[in-house]
């Protein structure tokens, strides 16, 4: 087997009769792919009409995309939409891109130019969107300030893009998460977030409270049109819908369940996940998504080998300071208190080595990762025959190769 480790590739072997599956995404039939598909979304919205009959010629347009931290291909996609709204009267200078930062650090101008294309690029006004120019649109029903980056708030049509996965307690990215918590204050975000202790919180749960909040703060904002897209393991778009911020959404949520929702009979007593390599496994904050996908397929008292680079570090300095200073229990309980953004990953760490041994493949020191409650090893394979020692030889194994994607389902 072959797992993804930054931009490479780490070769894997495990005996047939321990192997109890390659945990894979399904296959699905696929009538189109990459910038055909987003065209065939555009020319077909859901629950909405067309944007030629929408967005008006004067009007100031802006739309929101993902940062360099997610898989999102927006060159791919903003061409033919940029077309779009070019059919319709819009001019370039009337059009606005926001990379939604949540609480993600600024880009480069060679990240932006990377992100969305030379030509793009040089064509329309790209910005990053800022915490500190916020303008408060309302709150809704469970207490949440929608407080919205002002160049948003001022424009005449907003248009969210994103890529569609699974979110360990928002349970889909994609849809209204570009404002919240893509271009909303970080206060704003943290009270969103703090509903993540809440138990219907989970991967795959469209009636977590945190989507619906989500979903409620776009509504307060008023999403006029998305274009969302599902990929496939080699981060190919296989799948595009457009149209309404929610209609449109549940339909390309429905496809990932199709694609990545994969039954399991059983647990198994060790898992090996990849956090799907570059640009998922950049840094711990980020690669946390396969280490709580995989949890789901790992028995009580089993293990975890977790291959994921870090090589830019832990990611957030709260993160970082949660991790370094309290034990596994003190993080559960503090978050549960009072919840801080950036704790709040540190503590979904510490739920999982409540049932499970967390070994770590990565370019951090081996004292940091220490130091952090998890177990180093400098390769898959020292891990996994420490793994075996440890279980046995006659221990089950699954094998995770897109674990920031695939979410295992006990049938």
């Amino acid at each position: 087997m072959q797992l993804r480790y930054d931009k490479e590739i780490v070769n894997f072997e495990v005996s047939n009769s321990r192997l109890i599956r390659e945990l894979l995404p399904n296959p699905v039939e696929v009538d189109s792919i990459g910038v055909d598909e987003v065209r065939r979304a555009l020319l077909n919205p859901i629950g909405s009409k067309k944007l030629s009959e929408l967005v008006k010629a004067g009007e100031k347009v802006c739309i929101i995309t993902s940062d360099i931290t997610r898989p999102m291909p927006s060159k791919v996609c903003l061409p033919p939409l940029l077309d779009e709204l070019n059919q319709s009267g819009v001019k370039d200078s009337d059009i606005l891109i926001v990379f939604a930062l949540g609480s993600h650090r600024n880009h480069t101008e060679e990240e932006m130019r990377y992100l969305v294309g030379d030509e793009v690029y040089d064509r329309i006004e790209c910005v990053d969107s800022n915490p500190d120019r916020c303008k408060r649109i309302g709150v809704t029903s469970k207490g949440t300030v929608v407080d919205i980056f002002d160049r948003v708030v001022d424009s005449d049509f907003i248009i969210c893009m994103g890529n569609i996965e699974y979110h360990y307690f928002a349970g889909y990215s994609g849809g209204a998460k570009a404002i919240m918590p893509g271009v909303s204050t970080k206060e704003a975000i943290r009270q969103n977030h703090k509903m993540m202790v809440d138990p219907s919180a989970y991967a795959g749960n469209l009636n977590s409270p945190v989507r619906l909040d989500i979903e409620e703060a776009g509504e307060l904002l008023g999403i006029d049109f998305i274009l969302n897209v599902v990929l496939d393991e080699h981060k190919q778009i296989i799948k595009a819908v457009a149209g309404h911020p929610v209609k449109a959404h549940r339909v390309g949520c429905a496809f990932l369940d199709e694609l990545y929702s994969v039954g399991i009979k059983e647990k198994a007593n060790i898992v090996v996940v990849s956090a799907g390599g570059y640009p998922k496994d950049q840094n711990m904050y980020q690669a946390q998504k396969a280490l709580d996908n995989a949890k789901h397929a790992v028995k009580d008292g089993g293990i975890i080998i977790w291959l994921a680079s870090c090589k830019e570090g832990l990611g957030s300095a709260v993160f970082e300071q949660w991790m370094t200073t309290k034990s596994p229990k003190q993080m559960i309980e503090d978050i549960k208190k009072d919840f801080k953004l950036g704790g709040h990953k540190a503590a979904a760490i510490s739920l999982v080595l409540e049932n499970a041994r967390i070994f770590m493949v990565s370019d951090l020191p081996d004292e940091l990762i220490k130091g952090i409650h998890l177990e180093p090893f400098g390769s898959l394979n020292d891990a996994f025959i420490e793994a075996t020692k440890i279980l046995g030889e006659d221990s089950t194994v699954y094998v995770m190769p897109y674990g920031g994607s695939t979410l295992p389902k006990e049938l």
